[in-house]
């Protein structure tokens, strides 16, 4: 079933549509948790409550890629479970990964940066980025993907992604930089 007839189905609250989305996107949302979470049924708990706000976000939200949507509130469900548990002193590696990340992004303590702004501006310099640059950090950053596994996907020794990842990471921290945002 297509992501409009899905779309179709929420909007008319047919719960259909859970299980539609559960068999299509089910093993990549698992993906995207399962990469911040070092346990399954952590992933798995994150993935279900994706979809129970799914249904509740869709009507009002009518969202263009249901694919992204799906996989960007699996990511954040994902991220607040890591912080929990980072917080209550397990070990997580996505933590190094989201502090390697932190270091080339302003300061919060402007008000007037809006996140989705940000995120337009991080785009728009992913696609001026070289292509294996621009997938190597992402499955980093996005993903959350080891350095090792980045390795194996694309065939490079890990100290050439690292070197990837830091180059980007500078890069990054210079356009933002010439965008106008402020560092401590």
């Amino acid at each position: 079933m297509d992501n409009a007839l899905i779309m179709e189905l929420l909007r008319s609250r047919d719960e259909r549509a859970l299980a539609e989305l559960k068999r299509k996107y089910d093993k990549l949302c698992l993906c995207v948790a399962g990469n911040l979470l070092s346990q399954r049924e952590d992933a798995e708990e994150c993935v279900n409550s994706a979809y129970f706000d799914v249904w509740n976000n869709i009507p009002p939200d009518s969202p263009e890629d249901l694919k992204t949507y799906l996989c960007r509130i699996v990511k954040n469900k994902a991220i607040d479970k890591l912080k929990y548990n980072f917080a209550e002193k397990r070990n997580s590696s996505m933590a190094v990964s989201l502090d390697e990340l932190a270091e080339c992004l302003p300061a919060d303590s402007d008000d007037s940066i809006s996140a989705r702004k940000l995120a337009g501006d991080i785009s728009r310099f992913l696609k001026t980025q070289d292509e294996k640059y621009r997938k190597v950090f992402i499955r980093r950053y996005w993903y959350g993907d080891s350095l090792a596994d980045i390795s194996g996907h694309y065939g490079i020794n890990e100290k050439t992604v690292a070197t990837y990842l830091f180059r980007t990471r500078k890069k990054l921290r210079e356009f933002l930089r010439k965008e106008g945002y402020e560092y401590e």
